[in-house]
């Protein structure tokens, strides 16, 4: 929150696309599977939008179909770490053997090399973690707008979650949604649907 955009984008870091272009990034942060990921990939595939979603090693080791899946239908596949680690404490060899855990477990599913998108735990990171990440041609990928939507037992109404939501949208929004969410599930057709019938559309974060 005390680092701004000028700043990370020394490193490829981004929180934030351009303010005066009405594009929004979907991103999801995928810890482990619990039946909520396929209704996501469903919604997202009827409205032909494109998300990146940043998968840790359970989630690799325990839905490789998904991963399939996320790849055969043309989202990235970001690299959020094998373990979930606080990176911002690891040494530079701790941190890249994270990533390249990552990295071979994706490989090994998909028989593809992982798209070069890193989002840190928590986005807890150090200037250090970002020019490694960078030295091993990563983009990171931090997040301007979320919600509470992690807790499995938590879940905010729907009309909660549609109030959060249209709140923290605005040009340029890096969305940050979790994939264990039931609430995001159940209304993500419906708020992509508002999303574009305000004029937005969805981006690569590759164009970040």
């Amino acid at each position: 929150g005390n680092v701004t955009a000028d700043e990370l984008k020394k490193y490829n870091a981004w929180y934030v696309g351009d303010k005066n272009k009405k594009t929004i990034y979907l991103t999801f942060d995928c810890g482990y599977e619990n039946g909520n990921t396929e209704p996501i990939l469903d919604a997202l595939k009827k409205h032909n939008a494109k998300a990146t979603f940043f998968v840790v090693g359970h989630f690799l080791e325990s839905a490789p179909d998904i991963v399939k899946r996320m790849e055969e239908e043309g989202h990235a596949v970001g690299n959020h770490t094998y373990h979930h680690p606080d990176m911002s404490k690891k040494s530079r060899n701790d941190f890249e053997k994270e990533l390249d855990l990552t990295r071979r477990a994706y490989k090994k599913i998909t028989g593809e090399d992982i798209p070069k998108f890193y989002r840190p735990p928590e986005g807890k990171f150090s200037l250090e973690n970002l020019k490694t990440a960078q030295s091993l041609g990563y983009t990171t990928v931090f997040w301007s707008s979320a919600y509470v939507d992690w807790d499995p037992a938590k879940q905010p109404s729907e009309e909660t979650a549609f109030a959060r939501i249209k709140e923290r949208t605005f040009p340029g929004a890096v969305f940050l949604l979790h994939s264990v969410s039931k609430t995001n599930a159940d209304i993500l057709d419906r708020q992509l649907t508002l999303w574009e019938e305000q004029g937005y559309s969805f981006g690569d974060v590759a164009n970040l």
